[in-house]
């Protein structure tokens, strides 16, 4: 039976790339020269290092244009609170998303039963995997997810017919 994969996944060597392209940036802009601006990534978290909130959104849309440059959606990112460290340091963690949250997978599979399509939406992990008897149910249930479920960058892999 035909299938493929509902799957929430970024590419994590772009949006390495982009936040050191972004830490570059950081570096030579004059209006960043002698504060404490700066842009790390570990695993799957990124931290903004600013003297102040309107120095981490500089660095936040910087950050967003050199995402957007290299084709990763900047809805993966997960933008967390603006807190204060030591002296008048403020920091803020953004987390980059992986993987369908158990909400969505089942909005999906709900989404899927109620559209009278012939698939089937089977919740593994963090996706969702659909099969159907026609290759046509399957392209038409892509559609019918990707029109539906916008709030989250959704991409389809392991198609198999």
């Amino acid at each position: 039976m035909p299938s493929f994969d509902t799957v929430c996944e970024a590419n994590l060597v772009d949006v390495r790339n982009a936040v050191e392209n972004t830490a570059k940036e950081i570096a030579t802009r004059f209006d960043f020269k002698g504060t404490a601006a700066s842009i790390t990534i570990q695993e799957r978290e990124i931290t903004l290092i600013g003297d102040a909130d309107f120095q981490l959104t500089q660095i936040e849309d910087v950050l967003r244009n050199k995402l957007t440059k290299r084709s990763v959606d900047v809805r993966f990112l997960d933008i967390g609170e603006v807190r204060k460290i030591g002296g008048d340091k403020v920091k803020q963690l953004l987390k980059v998303r992986s993987g369908i949250e158990s909400e969505l997978a089942r909005k999906i599979q709900k989404l899927l039963k109620d559209s009278k399509l012939k698939v089937q939406g089977a919740i593994q992990e963090d996706k969702v995997r659909v099969t159907g008897a026609k290759r046509d149910d399957l392209q038409a249930a892509m559609a019918l997810i990707r029109k539906e479920v916008t709030d989250v960058p959704l991409s389809f892999d392991n198609f198999r017919d």
